[in-house]
């Protein structure tokens, strides 16, 4: 974030010093300015997030957590994406069916529903998911292609930050070791009136799209 010079550091304070004197204050204020357009994002997305306020279902071991608005920003103060690594945990069908968040590296689904969907789960309502035994595996595929490590962030968005919270803790049982997760991800909690409009990517109006890119997708491997 550029930020402008305060309005006391005009052409004529500079001319009142000398040029050994003006070249380091002048270095050193912009360094300031620089630090601060880092660090300002970084610090923004890990204080906005309330460990304490999160529902259980959110929580996660390493507690590192981002709201769905402050992603752009925080990817942007580690060096960009070709620093982070960032996955899309839903189903493919949610991703075929409401979209999916364009800076997404790769969807990686956490959970997948069964292949030909018989089964019913009462306590939700929905068709039986069942855990991805490829998940690992695949997210460590799709940290190698982008050359990072373990220690590199990765930051796990899902419909709403209950898959993304599991699966950070499954990568850190893996080895990862800066894993966020999007809180309210990509559709956002629900309302009163039983709408996901509260929060989210979506209704953060950051970018998306229902046109898929297939090298991003998930496709089982034999």
């Amino acid at each position: 974030m550029k930020q402008p010079a305060p309005a006391h550091e005009s052409a004529h304070s500079f001319e009142a010093t000398g040029p050994a004197t003006t070249r380091r204050s002048a270095i050193g204020r912009l360094g300031g300015l620089a630090a601060a357009a880092v660090l300002w994002p970084v610090a923004s997305a890990r204080a906005a997030v309330d460990a304490a306020s999160l529902p259980e279902p959110k929580r996660t071991r390493a507690a590192l957590y981002l709201e769905a608005r402050e992603v752009p920003a925080f990817i942007d103060a580690q060096g960009g994406a070709a620093r982070v690594l960032f996955l899309d945990l839903r189903t493919r069908a949610e991703a075929m069916y409401v979209g999916m968040a364009t800076p997404v590296d790769a969807l990686v689904p956490y959970v997948e529903h069964q292949e030909l969907m018989t089964d019913w789960d009462a306590q939700r309502n929905i068709y039986r998911l069942e855990p991805l035994q490829d998940f690992v595996p695949e997210v460590n595929r799709r940290l190698s292609e982008k050359g990072l490590a373990k220690t590199d962030v990765v930051v796990l968005i899902c419909r709403s930050g209950d898959r993304s919270s599991r699966g950070a803790n499954r990568l850190a049982d893996d080895g990862y070791t800066r894993v966020y997760s999007v809180v309210d991800g990509f559709e956002g909690d629900l309302s009163k009136d039983g709408r996901r409009s509260v929060n989210g990517w979506k209704n953060a109006g950051l970018p998306w799209s229902y046109k898929l890119d297939k090298s991003k997708l998930y496709f089982p491997r034999g």
